[in-house]
């Protein structure tokens, strides 16, 4: 990394320029300013809505850069060590969908873990891909899905030498990491491309106590988002590419999508993110991981909770951790971890990332303070003391294998029925049923209905997990596939 350069940020530099040239709008968009929407000036601020602009020629254009936005593109792939990196503006979702489209055509495989997020598998109802799922291993105590164990990787490759590419979570969201670089090398030896799903894992690229980047494992392509624990404003993301990869062709899959009206606030907001990440991640990203640790530790003494760490590594399906992740176990205060968010939100307005049936995530990132750690601590144990319960009936499972009879895109597409819930055990599923966070599907177009599924599906809402991905909104009806 070049330091000396990673002081500049081009977009951001452009954008101040043209602030002071003060020049007469005639273009989009029709707010001009913030002088046609003065409710919009007062919430954002003038500084935010003037520079809300279109593309011009001064400020480039991410459909084809060629000047301060392609320079801001060299500069993030210098600090992450890639050979091209392109800003996104449609979140992670987008770059991890521009990996697959890249990477899959129609009816080419593609080894993915099963517990990704949705975006992976809209990937495939989009291109026709199929997918060979790895079942990951489930941590027996807490009931999380872990990472991809190598010899499941091989299994998969040896059982399907066609596939085109292996997914990667990199890390999971509860900061599992599997063995990336052997996955790699064993991807790489099979003629498979590598394509991981960093939208949790921005930091490791900026401390080398952390995990390691993907990058910096050889995989071909990485997701990235930088909104999360990098900075930038919601919804601007990454995609990281190594010289195995052909950076014009994947343009044109981003352009297929990719809006032709890109956000100046998302991409200097990356602009300015990645120079405070290379100038000082390695510091930043040192007290967030003390600030967890230290997190971790008043949490067990409290009793009852488990915040876990590196301890629950095995070398295999959970390879390694990411301690800056503040994970913690629930369950055995009588609590399902939607239950604690919901506690900590309503009584204690603490806004933590999510709670699913058995566990929380408070993320932990470069803006919060020791003071803000406290409060949390002081708030679970309050919590703890208050609102303990018997743990008898309660799920343990976060995740459940599924049974796969169809592709998604065959699902997605084929002629379907609405059904009660209580109705559709033994059926194939043709829509998405998932939480939110954390958005890794319960059921996926083309999978087989079971009672274990319906009854974690229900448990799920009568704690209050927001589901999502159902065209009916109550969650009380399913689409199936019709039978013939």
């Amino acid at each position: 990394m070049n330091l000396e350069k990673q002081k500049r940020a081009p977009v951001y530099e452009a954008l101040q320029q043209l602030r002071r040239q003060r020049v007469v709008p005639f273009d989009v968009p029709g707010h001009k300013r913030g002088r046609g929407n003065p409710e919009l000036v007062q919430l954002l601020g003038e500084q935010c809505v003037g520079i809300d602009v279109n593309s011009m020629k001064p400020l480039d254009n991410l459909c084809h850069p060629v000047s301060v936005i392609l320079e801001a593109e060299n500069l993030a792939a210098d600090a992450f060590g890639a050979a091209h990196a392109f800003f996104m503006v449609g979140g992670t979702t987008s770059a991890v969908q521009s990996m697959i489209l890249s990477a899959c055509k129609a009816g080419d495989r593609i080894i993915v873990p099963r517990n990704v997020h949705k975006s992976v598998i809209n990937a495939l109802v989009l291109c026709g891909a199929i997918p060979v799922y790895v079942n990951p291993d489930v941590q027996p105590r807490i009931g999380i899905a872990l990472g991809m164990e190598v010899s499941q990787v091989e299994q998969a490759i040896l059982a399907n030498p066609d596939a085109v590419a292996v997914f990667v979570n990199n890390p999971t969201y509860y900061g599992i990491c599997s063995d990336l670089r052997s996955i790699v090398k064993l991807a790489h030896a099979h003629h498979m491309m590598v394509l991981a799903d960093e939208a949790h894992g921005t930091h490791f690229y900026f401390n080398d106590t952390l995990p390691v980047s993907a990058m910096a494992a050889g995989a071909d392509m990485a997701a990235v988002s930088m909104h999360k624990s990098g900075g930038s404003l919601t919804q601007s993301s990454l995609l990281l590419l190594n010289d195995t990869v052909n950076e014009g062709y994947v343009k044109q899959i981003i352009n297929l999508t990719q809006t032709t009206s890109a956000s100046y606030l998302l991409m200097s907001s990356l602009d300015i993110s990645r120079r405070n990440l290379a100038l000082r991640g390695e510091q930043s990203f040192g007290k967030v991981m003390t600030m967890a640790e230290y997190a971790r530790e008043e949490i067990n003494e409290i009793g009852g909770y488990y915040a876990y760490g590196r301890e629950i590594c095995n070398g295999t399906s959970a390879f390694d951790y990411d301690v800056t992740k503040l994970s913690v176990f629930t369950r055995e205060i009588g609590l399902a971890g939607i239950e604690v968010y919901d506690l900590l939100r309503d009584e204690y307005d603490i806004q933590i990332e999510f709670g699913d049936i058995g566990n929380i995530l408070a993320y932990i990132s470069i803006g919060d303070r020791m003071q803000d750690i406290e409060r949390l601590v002081g708030a679970l144990a309050d919590i703890k003391r208050l609102y303990t319960r018997d743990t008898t009936g309660m799920l343990s499972l976060e995740y459940i294998s599924p049974q796969v009879v169809a592709t998604p895109q065959q699902a997605f597409y084929a002629k379907k029925e609405m059904l009660p819930l209580e109705q559709t055990n033994g059926r194939i599923c043709g829509e998405f049923v998932m939480c939110y966070p954390p958005g890794i599907p319960i059921l996926a177009p083309g999978e087989i209905i079971t009672k274990d599924v319906l009854e974690y599906i229900c448990y799920a809402k009568d704690k209050g997990c927001s589901m999502q991905g159902m065209e009916d909104p109550k969650v009380e009806k399913l689409n199936v596939l019709t039978e013939r």
